[in-house]
């Protein structure tokens, strides 16, 4: 299915927020934060985020620096 990731379209075959994170190479790191059609979603709850065709998926990570 096709959904937004950043801004970017994206073909995916994930089903949920967590598969689709994992596609990504971003579930494990500890600075990320999701949201689904504006809608922050706690990582607790990313396993059961189901995806629809056209969500609008927002991935922000954390980084440090100076």
């Amino acid at each position: 299915m096709r959904v937004i990731v950043n801004d970017e379209p994206r073909e995916t075959a994930a089903a949920t927020l967590a598969a689709l994170l994992e596609e990504l190479g971003c579930a494990q790191e500890a600075a990320v934060a999701a949201a689904v059609d504006g809608q922050v979603v706690p990582r607790s709850r990313w396993s059961a985020q189901v995806l629809a065709a056209g969500a609008q998926i927002l991935v922000i990570r954390a980084a440090q620096g100076g």
